[in-house]
Protein backbone atom coordinates (compact mmCIF):
# COMPACT_ATOMS: atom_id res chain seq x y z
CA UNK A 1 0.00 0.00 0.00
CA UNK A 2 1.50 3.16 -1.41
CA UNK A 3 1.21 6.25 1.50
CA UNK A 4 -0.79 9.47 0.09
CA UNK A 5 1.27 12.36 1.03
CA UNK A 6 -0.39 15.87 1.34
CA UNK A 7 1.10 19.08 -0.68
CA UNK A 8 1.02 22.46 0.56
CA UNK A 9 1.35 25.56 -1.77
CA UNK A 10 4.35 28.05 -1.65
CA UNK A 11 1.93 30.35 -0.58
CA UNK A 12 0.44 28.42 2.57
CA UNK A 13 4.67 27.78 3.54
CA UNK A 14 5.01 31.13 3.53
CA UNK A 15 2.13 32.40 5.56
CA UNK A 16 2.75 29.54 7.82
CA UNK A 17 6.29 30.46 8.04
CA UNK A 18 5.32 34.47 8.99
CA UNK A 19 3.56 33.26 12.02
CA UNK A 20 6.74 32.06 13.18
CA UNK A 21 9.14 34.40 12.05
CA UNK A 22 7.03 38.08 12.01
CA UNK A 23 4.42 37.17 14.42
CA UNK A 24 6.20 35.92 17.48
CA UNK A 25 4.59 32.24 17.24
CA UNK A 26 6.25 28.97 18.38
CA UNK A 27 6.84 26.22 15.79
CA UNK A 28 4.42 23.89 17.67
CA UNK A 29 1.60 26.53 18.39
CA UNK A 30 1.27 27.69 14.57
CA UNK A 31 1.84 23.90 13.46
CA UNK A 32 -1.22 23.16 15.75
CA UNK A 33 -3.50 26.10 14.48
CA UNK A 34 -2.75 25.31 10.67
CA UNK A 35 -3.48 20.99 11.21
CA UNK A 36 0.19 20.15 10.00
CA UNK A 37 2.85 18.33 12.01
CA UNK A 38 5.25 20.52 13.89
CA UNK A 39 8.64 18.46 12.20
CA UNK A 40 6.99 19.42 9.05
CA UNK A 41 7.14 23.70 10.15
CA UNK A 42 10.35 23.01 11.57
CA UNK A 43 11.65 21.68 8.59
CA UNK A 44 10.13 24.38 6.33
CA UNK A 45 11.92 27.08 8.63
CA UNK A 46 15.16 25.40 8.69
CA UNK A 47 15.04 25.54 4.82
CA UNK A 48 14.24 29.45 4.62
CA UNK A 49 17.06 30.16 6.71
CA UNK A 50 19.16 28.33 4.92
CA UNK A 51 18.02 29.99 1.72
CA UNK A 52 17.84 33.78 3.36
CA UNK A 53 21.41 33.24 4.69
CA UNK A 54 23.20 32.15 1.36
CA UNK A 55 21.41 34.52 -1.01
CA UNK A 56 20.22 37.63 1.49
CA UNK A 57 23.57 38.24 3.27
CA UNK A 58 25.71 39.35 0.47
CA UNK A 59 22.95 41.94 -0.56
CA UNK A 60 22.36 43.61 3.06
CA UNK A 61 24.85 46.07 3.77
CA UNK A 62 25.32 46.81 7.46
CA UNK A 63 23.02 49.70 7.80
CA UNK A 64 20.63 47.73 6.13
CA UNK A 65 20.99 45.01 8.80
CA UNK A 66 20.71 47.33 11.36
CA UNK A 67 17.84 49.06 10.61
CA UNK A 68 16.32 45.52 9.69
CA UNK A 69 16.88 44.38 13.35
CA UNK A 70 15.39 47.68 14.70
CA UNK A 71 12.47 47.22 12.67
CA UNK A 72 12.02 43.71 14.12
CA UNK A 73 12.41 44.40 18.12
CA UNK A 74 10.07 47.64 17.51
CA UNK A 75 7.77 45.40 15.46
CA UNK A 76 7.64 42.53 18.51
CA UNK A 77 7.43 45.10 20.93
CA UNK A 78 4.43 46.57 19.10
CA UNK A 79 3.04 43.19 18.96
CA UNK A 80 2.79 42.92 23.17
CA UNK A 81 1.74 46.22 23.60
CA UNK A 82 -1.24 45.49 21.50
CA UNK A 83 -2.20 42.41 23.14
CA UNK A 84 -1.48 44.26 26.15
CA UNK A 85 -4.34 46.46 24.91
CA UNK A 86 -6.66 43.79 24.09
CA UNK A 87 -6.30 42.64 27.31
CA UNK A 88 -7.23 45.40 29.21
CA UNK A 89 -10.25 46.47 26.60
CA UNK A 90 -11.55 43.03 27.49
CA UNK A 91 -10.89 43.56 31.78
CA UNK A 92 -13.15 46.99 31.49
CA UNK A 93 -15.61 45.29 29.38
CA UNK A 94 -16.27 42.88 31.65
CA UNK A 95 -16.05 45.37 34.65
CA UNK A 96 -18.71 47.25 33.19
CA UNK A 97 -21.35 44.55 33.23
Amino acid sequence: MSRKYRTYTEEFKREALKLVTEQGYKIAEAARSLGINENLLGKWKRRSEGKEGSECQGSINGDERAELQRLRVENRRLLIEREILKKAAAFFANEKK
